[in-house]
């Protein structure tokens, strides 16, 4: 699933996963997150919310919250299986809908790791420990069971949660207690300012 950076998917303090994204990663899906700052990365959600905004939003008014759920119901089936789509070749979205052929678990089997992985467990702040320093990796994985694997480069080591890499441990970088956890998908301009920039060096 791709995302933004807001919630759900994301937190205000500036944490790349929460507690629901983690329950999807545990369920076997896969999660990334958009550029910060680059709506344009969900461009077709946008685009829906426009549409859902300018035909079911303004304007109109709702007496309670089952009026307006009744309201959304009867978009979504316009929405999905009368509309045309442009990026459908003009078909509604329900000519192309395939439900999923993996059922969902109520019940998952604890997590499990290699036998060469280094299997660390993120305490209530979501901090682990790892040659006597100690690593933020973010509060939504409080409790849970990282494995640490080793790269080719000495001192550097992914991070695993079940079946996704979601940084890096990197010893080399000195500083505070919890310095040295590098979040893949945050390891890139964060500000507008920065990211035009670096829109302009790709161009190049």
């Amino acid at each position: 699933m791709l995302m933004d950076n807001g919630p759900p998917w994301g937190d205000s303090g500036g944490q790349r996963y929460t507690g629901f994204t983690i329950w999807l990663m545990r369920h076997g899906i896969q999660v990334s997150h958009g550029r910060p700052y680059h709506p344009q990365t969900q461009g077709k959600i946008e685009r829906f919310h426009r549409s859902l905004k300018a035909e079911v939003l303004e304007r109109n008014s709702y007496a309670d919250l089952p009026a307006c759920q009744s309201a959304f119901d009867r978009w979504r089936q316009i929405y999905n299986c009368r509309r045309p789509h442009e990026a459908l070749g003009e078909e509604p979205p329900v000519s192309r809908y395939r439900p999923s052929p993996r059922l969902f678990r109520e019940t998952l089997p604890p997590i499990a790791y290699g036998s060469g992985d280094i299997v660390r467990k993120a305490d209530i702040d979501g901090v682990i420990s790892f040659r006597n320093r100690q690593f933020k990796i973010g509060k939504a994985f409080r409790k849970q069971p990282l494995a640490l694997r080793a790269t080719a480069e000495d001192g550097l080591f992914d991070v695993h949660y079940c079946t996704q890499r979601i940084g890096q441990l990197d010893l080399k970088i000195a500083g505070a207690k919890t310095c040295g956890f590098v979040d893949i998908a945050r390891a890139m301009p964060t500000t507008p300012q920065a990211l035009q920039q670096q829109d302009v060096r790709n161009a190049s």
